[in-house]
């Protein structure tokens, strides 16, 4: 087993492994072994399993949420934004993104770093919500739907249904766009009310 592996892929890797066989079945062998590298190999980039791990996770959590949120906020338009992240969710590794739930109710150092996950997860999605209606409220619960949809998703033990993900995902969007239709009119009426007061008092 002469094969060398980067820092990257011993990352990658440990997700796959979350992804495909849970928490339970992160261990080094197991990790070299789908490498095809020595343990050797793997001291050459961590300092111990302790390192790897703590790497592990923030790694899970740059590439998975900050590169993702960051990108999104460029998105000038609060629609589109919403769209994408949509996308993103829908894409994104349940299998991985559960483990490590189940990872965070054992570590308290991991159950901070998903935290900081679902906070910034919330607040992209509360703060496109809240440009499109001006309402922190609606905005909340949009955000809280969006956020348990995709968590509800990757805890249960039903069978995943990427199908029904996807359906339970456009019901999200196709009523935000009914209450940004209904927001509008309100507003156009409003406008023309006041339209018609300024008026009488002229």
């Amino acid at each position: 087993m002469g094969a060398t592996a980067t820092r990257e892929a011993y990352l990658e890797t440990g997700l796959t492994v979350l992804a495909d066989s849970g928490y339970g079945s992160l261990k080094l062998a197991e990790v070299c072994k789908r490498l095809g590298v020595t343990t050797g190999s793997f001291y050459h980039f961590f300092k111990n399993w302790s390192a790897y791990t703590s790497q592990l996770i923030e790694h899970w959590y740059t590439s998975r949420t900050e590169s993702e949120m960051s990108a999104a906020r460029f998105v000038p338009d609060p629609q589109q934004r919403i769209d994408g992240l949509i996308e993103y969710g829908l894409a994104l590794p349940h299998g991985a993104e559960s483990a490590i739930r189940t990872w965070s109710a054992i570590d308290p150092a991991v159950r901070k770093v998903q935290e900081d996950a679902d906070r910034a997860r919330y607040d992209v999605v509360f703060d496109a919500v809240l440009e499109l209606l001006d309402d922190r409220v609606i905005a909340h619960r949009y955000a809280s739907w969006a956020l348990y949809l995709l968590t509800g998703y990757e805890q249960t033990t039903l069978p995943k249904d990427v199908d029904a993900l996807k359906w339970a995902a456009r019901h999200i969007t196709t009523d935000l766009s009914r209450e940004v239709r209904r927001h509008r009119r309100e507003q156009r009426a409003m406008a023309v009310e006041k339209s018609r007061a300024d008026e009488s008092r002229d």
